[in-house]
């Protein structure tokens, strides 16, 4: 066992960083071989359904001895030239779910989609009253300040001309 911060920090290096870099490597090349195009597509299609995956399984599968270690050797499963096992996870495991949930992905996700507007301008409406009612009060609070004061001011300029 690595340790829980040697394993994230490798994960995020060796799962989240070089395949990043290998990514953008390939992406930027002025000559782009679409196999390669298509790996690195593939890899961050099958991490990104891991990452949404493992934090809804996180309570299930996290206490699991090595789990960490496990998950970076897959990690590393899928991008070593050698295995390239991305293509295999996507091909095997990952598309043919897909394809025969796609339909109700879609409706899940335009669901959603209509649902974070909805309460995106719910709470847009309520912070600006909210924010419009503070602002008020602090106007207002002001105000009485300014007034105390120049009671007070005023009240010294008479008491010192007598």
């Amino acid at each position: 066992m690595l340790g829980d911060f040697i394993t994230r920090c490798l994960i995020l290096l060796l799962g989240y960083a070089y395949p990043g870099f290998e990514c953008y490597k390939t992406v930027e090349r002025n000559k782009v071989e679409m196999d390669e195009l298509r790996f690195w597509c593939q890899y961050w299609i099958i991490v990104a359904f891991f990452t949404v995956l493992e934090k809804f399984a996180d309570v299930v599968i996290g206490w699991l001895p090595m789990y960490g270690e496990l998950k970076l050797a897959l990690f590393i499963y899928m991008w070593y030239p050698k295995t390239k096992g991305t293509g295999y996870v996507y091909n095997k495991v990952l598309r043919p779910y897909v394809s025969k949930n796609e339909i109700d992905f879609d409706k899940k996700f335009q669901e959603w989609r209509v649902r974070g507007w909805d309460l995106a301008i719910f709470y847009w409406q309520n912070c600006t009253e909210l924010g419009q009612t503070a602002f008020f009060q602090v106007i207002d609070h002001l105000a009485a300040q300014s007034k105390r004061l120049s009671g007070k001011s005023s009240k010294k300029v008479s008491c010192s001309n007598l």
